[in-house]
């Protein structure tokens, strides 16, 4: 699945893609990484992977086969309304539903963002 988007890609973007995505795991934000510990093992019935190349975008968490992307948006994301909406689109057409979560959220308050996520897969109250 995630090779078909790649497909349609020049080589070298995908290329870059790829690299960059290696890099985003191997150096993750902190809220980032809290997220990803907590979501690992199939801890809430899906297997995530962490900075997913779908397409031209870099997923910090999706889970494939609930076609669900979480992100989580730290300072960078400020200003980039716009282009963060933009992005969502393009997962959305690529059968991806789209969760957002903020940073601090993550941070402050880690069972709440696991509990949005569960919703999202249909597994919350």
């Amino acid at each position: 699945m995630q090779r078909r988007h790649q497909s349609k890609l020049n080589p070298k973007v995908a290329a870059v893609l790829a690299e960059r995505a290696w890099c985003m795991r191997r150096f993750p934000t902190a809220s980032e990484a809290v997220l990803a510990r907590a979501v690992a093992g199939e801890r809430l019935g899906v297997a995530f992977k962490r900075q997913v190349v779908l397409g031209r975008c870099i997923a910090d968490l999706a889970a494939p086969a609930a076609k669900l992307v979480v992100e989580v948006d730290g300072a960078v994301h400020r200003g980039r309304e716009a282009a963060d909406a933009r992005r969502d689109r393009l997962l959305g057409r690529m059968g991806y539903r789209v969760l957002r979560l903020p940073a601090k959220l993550v941070l402050e308050r880690l069972h709440e963002a696991l509990e949005r996520i569960r919703q999202a897969l249909g597994q919350g109250d």
